[in-house]
C-alpha cells in the first residue's frame, strides 16, 4: 500500500480528512458475482475444490518421512490398542454390540485421516456421544416394544424378549433387539452427519463458538455424572431398568437403592480390584508421565487379565456374572438407514450435531493454536459430518473428536493423522482376528474402563471456585448446565447452557460499567477518577465514561449512570425549564448553589452557571455500537443539555459508530459538523470546550 501524504494542518492543529469510501456494488450485483466466481469451472478451481474437501492430497506429498514417520507410527499404534477395549466399553453407553462400535473406530479414523485439517485430534467414539445414542435408542427400543430393562451385551441376546404389554412395531418381527438397536444408531448418526455436512457447506463453522468454554466443561461434568449413573448397575451386577426422560439420574439411583441386595458378589469384587488397579495405575502415569516415553496401556492389561480369569474360572457359569459374549469377525454387509427411523429422530439427531461439531471444532482449533498452525471450522464440519455420514451405511454410530485420545497422541510423537491410518489397521486387526478372544470379558469391567475415562470431566468441578472468582457469570452458565444435564437430561442441559450463555451475554451488556474521567496529571491521558487518586477533572467539563454498547437494553441505564455521575438529571431539568419553573435547586440536581458558575446563554452573552458545568464530553472509545434507541438516546440527551445550556461532545468514537451517528441524523447543518461534535480524543474534545469558553467570556468582556 503507497504511503499516504501527510495530513493537513488548519491553525497549526490537525485536521482528519476522511477518504472517499469505494463504491460500493447493489445486493443484486454482488449475488451475481458471487454466484459467477462459485459456477466458473476451471482446472485450477476444480484443483482446489478437490483439495480443500481432502487436505490429505495438500499435505501428504510434503510428508516428511524420516521426521516424521516414527512419530506417526508410534502414536497410532498406542492409540489403536487403547481404542480396542474403549471401544468394546463404551458399546455400553451406546446399548449395542462391541462389534459395532469396532466398525465406528475403524472408519472414523480413515475417513478423518482423509478430510481432517487437524495433524493431531482423533476422531472416533466418544463417550458423550454414546449416551447420547444409547437415549435414544433405548427410548426408540421401548416405543417399538422391546424390554427396555434387557441390555444388548451377552450370550444369546440376539433373539431379545418383548414387553408383555406392548406389541412390535410392523415390520420389525425378523428383527430382534439387536438388529433394531443399530437400526435406529444409524439412522440417528446419518442425520446428525446430514446436519454437520449442511452446516459446513453453508460455512456455519462460526456456529459452535456460540458454545463458551463454561457451558462445555459443565455440560462435559453433568454428561459425565449421568455416564456414571448408567454404569453402576453393571459394576453391582443389578439388574434394572432404564430409565428415560425427566430426572433419568435421580429414578436410576433410587433403583439401585432399592436393588442393592440382589447386587452380585463376583461382581462387586471384580469392579472394586479393577478400579483399583486403573485409579492406581491412571495417577501413577500423571505423576511419572515425563519420564514415561509411551503410555502404558492399563485398560488393555485389564481386560487381557480380567478375560483370562473369567475363563479359566468360568465366572458367568458358577456366579452368573454378565460377560460380553460372542464378537464376531468380519464385516457386514452396508445397509441403508431406515427414512421412517430417520425421521422420528430427526430433532435429536441435531443436539447430537451441535454436541460433536462443538467439541472437534474446540478441540482442533486448540491444538493448532498451541501447535502453531491454523485449521478451517468449515472443513472440520464436513470432515466430522463424513465421519458420520458415510459409517452410517456400515453399522456405524456417532463419532467426534476425543479429547484423551487426542493428548495420548501427542504424547507419543503424533505429527500426522497419517497416524490414524495406523490406529485404524490396529482395529482392523481385531475385527478380523481377535474380536472373538473377548467372549468372557465381564461387563463390569467394561464398567470400570469407562468410569475411569470420567475423572478428568469430573476433575473440573476443583475449577469452579476459580471460576467463580473470575467471572460469576461464567460459574452460573457451567453450574446451570451441569445441573440440568443430571437433574433433566442432557438433551435440556444443552438448552439450559445456550439460555444462561446469552443470558450473561446480555446482562453484561445491560449493565456496563460508568464512571468520570479525570486528567493523569499533565498527560493528555484521562481515567476513573474513582479508581485511581491524584486525577485532576477538568474545570467545568464533565467526562464520561460507559464501557459498552448503547442500544435498547441499556438505554436507561446509560441515562440514569449518566445523571448521577454528573449530579444533573436532564431531561427533568429540561423539562422544569419549558414549564417555566426554577431549575437549579431541586430534588432531582445533585449540585450546591456554591458550585454554580457561569454558563453561555442563547444570546451570545455568559450567565452564571446552574450545574458547575457547561460541557460534557462522552468517551465512546468503548462504545462498540448503536442501535435506533441508542441514537434516539443521544438526540434526546443532547436537546436536553441544549435547553440547560450545555453542550455535548462525544470523543473517540470508531468508524462504524460514526457512520451510525451520520446515518441516524445526530450530525448536519442543522445539528452541528462533525468537526464541531466529534473529536479523535477526549483531550482535544475537552481542550475545545475550555477554548470555547474562553472565547464566549472574551466576547461578554468586550461587550
Amino acid at each position: 500500500m503507497d504511503a499516504s501524504p501527510e495530513p493537513p494542518q488548519k491553525g497549526g492543529t490537525l485536521v482528519l480528512v476522511r477518504r472517499q469510501p469505494p463504491v460500493s456494488q447493489g445486493l443484486l450485483e454482488t449475488l451475481k458475482a458471487r454466484l459467477k466466481k462459485s459456477c466458473t469451472c476451471s482446472m485450477p478451481c476444480a484443483q482446489a475444490l478437490v483439495q480443500g474437501l481432502f487436505p490429505v492430497i495438500r499435505w501428504l506429498p510434503q510428508y516428511r518421512l524420516k521426521e516424521y514417520l516414527a512419530g506417526d507410527v508410534m502414536s497410532g499404534l498406542v492409540i489403536g490398542i487403547i481404542l480396542v477395549p474403549q471401544a468394546i466399553a463404551y458399546s455400553l453407553l451406546a446399548g449395542l454390540q462391541p462389534i459395532y462400535s469396532l466398525y465406528t473406530s475403524f472408519f472414523a479414523n480413515l475417513i478423518y485421516f482423509l478430510m481432517g485439517t487437524s495433524r493431531h485430534v482423533n476422531v472416533g467414539i466418544f463417550s458423550l456421544l454414546c449416551l447420547m445414542v444409547g437415549q435414544v435408542v433405548d427410548r426408540e427400543l421401548q416405543l417399538a416394544g422391546f424390554d427396555p430393562s434387557q441390555d444388548s451385551l451377552g450370550p444369546g441376546n440376539n433373539d431379545s424378549t418383548l414387553n408383555n404389554t406392548a406389541t412390535l412395531t410392523v415390520g420389525l418381527q425378523d428383527c430382534g433387539r439387536d438388529c433394531h438397536a443399530i437400526r435406529i444408531a444409524t439412522a440417528l448418526t446419518l442425520m446428525a452427519g446430514l446436519y454437520q455436512v449442511l452446516m459446513g457447506i453453508l460455512r456455519l463453522g462460526f456456529v459452535s463458538t456460540y458454545l463458551s468454554q463454561p457451558l462445555l466443561d459443565g455440560f462435559a461434568m453433568g454428561a459425565s455424572v449421568t455416564i456414571l449413573t448408567s454404569q453402576a448397575k453393571h459394576l453391582l451386577g443389578v439388574r434394572i431398568p432404564r430409565h428415560q426422560g425427566l430426572g433419568m439420574v435421580i429414578h436410576t439411583w433410587l433403583s439401585l437403592l432399592q436393588n442393592v441386595g440382589q447386587a452380585n458378589l463376583c461382581d462387586v469384587v471384580t469392579s472394586a480390584v479393577c478400579l483399583a488397579v486403573l485409579l492406581t495405575a491412571k495417577e501413577l502415569s500423571d505423576r511419572y508421565r515425563h519420564y514415561l516415553k509411551v503410555p502404558v496401556p492399563t485398560e488393555l492389561l485389564v481386560i487381557v487379565v480380567a478375560t483370562i480369569a473369567s475363563h479359566f474360572g468360568q465366572l458367568h457359569t458358577r456366579f452368573g456374572s454378565s460377560v460380553a459374549g460372542n464378537i464376531p469377525t468380519g464385516f457386514v454387509a452396508p445397509q441403508v438407514p431406515d427414512p421412517k427411523i430417520m425421521w422420528s429422530v430427526a430433532l435429536d439427531a441435531m443436539s447430537l450435531a451441535l454436541v460433536g461439531s462443538a467439541f472437534s471444532i474446540s478441540l482442533a482449533e486448540m491444538f493448532a493454536r498451541s501447535h502453531g498452525y491454523s485449521v478451517s471450522a468449515n472443513q472440520e464440519l464436513l470432515a466430522v459430518g463424513c465421519c458420520n455420514v458415510l459409517p452410517a451405511f456400515f453399522h456405524c454410530f456417532a463419532t467426534s473428536a476425543a479429547l484423551s485420545k487426542t493428548l495420548v497422541k501427542i504424547a507419543t510423537g503424533c505429527q500426522t493423522q497419517l497416524s490414524s491410518v495406523v490406529s485404524a489397521a490396529v482395529v482392523l486387526l481385531v475385527l478380523l482376528v481377535l474380536a472373538p478372544l473377548f467372549h468372557d470379558l465381564q461387563r463390569c469391567v467394561l464398567a470400570c474402563i469407562i468410569v475411569v475415562s470420567l475423572r478428568g470431566a469430573l476433575r473440573k468441578v476443583k475449577d469452579l471456585p476459580q471460576l467463580w472468582r473470575l467471572s460469576p457469570a461464567d460459574a452460573l452458565v457451567w453450574v446451570a448446565t451441569a445441573a440440568t444435564c443430571v437433574l433433566v437430561s442432557i438433551e435440556a442441559g444443552l438448552l439450559a447452557g445456550v439460555f444462561f450463555s446469552l443470558l450473561s451475554l446480555v446482562g453484561r451488556t445491560q449493565r456496563p460499567r460508568a464512571a468520570l474521567l479525570a486528567r493523569i496529571g499533565d498527560s493528555t491521558f484521562y481515567e476513573d477518577a474513582a479508581e485511581f487518586e491524584g486525577l485532576l477533572p477538568p474545570p467545568e467539563v464533565r467526562v464520561f465514561r460507559f464501557t459498552g454498547p448503547l442500544y435498547y437494553a441499556n438505554k436507561d441505564f446509560f441515562l440514569r449512570s449518566l445523571y448521577s455521575l454528573t449530579g444533573l438529571d436532564a431531561g427533568y431539568s429540561a423539562t422544569r425549564k419549558d414549564r417555566g419553573t426554577e431549575v437549579g435547586v431541586s430534588n432531582r440536581s445533585l449540585v450546591d448553589r456554591k458550585d454554580l458558575g457561569s454558563v453561555s446563554s442563547g444570546d451570545g452573552l455568559v450567565v452564571p452557571l446552574a450545574f458547575g458545568f457547561h460541557t460534557v464530553v462522552i468517551d465512546c472509545a468503548p462504545l462498540l455500537f448503536l442501535d435506533v434507541a441508542g441514537m434516539a438516546t443521544l438526540k434526546d440527551l443532547r436537546r436536553n443539555y441544549r435547553a440547560l445550556d450545555i453542550t455535548l461532545l462525544l470523543a473517540c468514537c470508531s468508524p462504524s459508530v460514526r457512520d451510525t451517528l451520520r446515518k441516524g441524523g445526530f450530525l448536519g447543518e442543522d445539528q452541528g459538523t462533525e468537526e464541531e461534535l466529534l473529536f479523535p480524543s477526549v483531550h482535544s474534545a475537552v481542550e475545545t470546550a475550555c477554548a470555547r469558553r474562553e472565547e464566549l467570556m472574551a466576547a461578554d468582556s468586550a461587550l
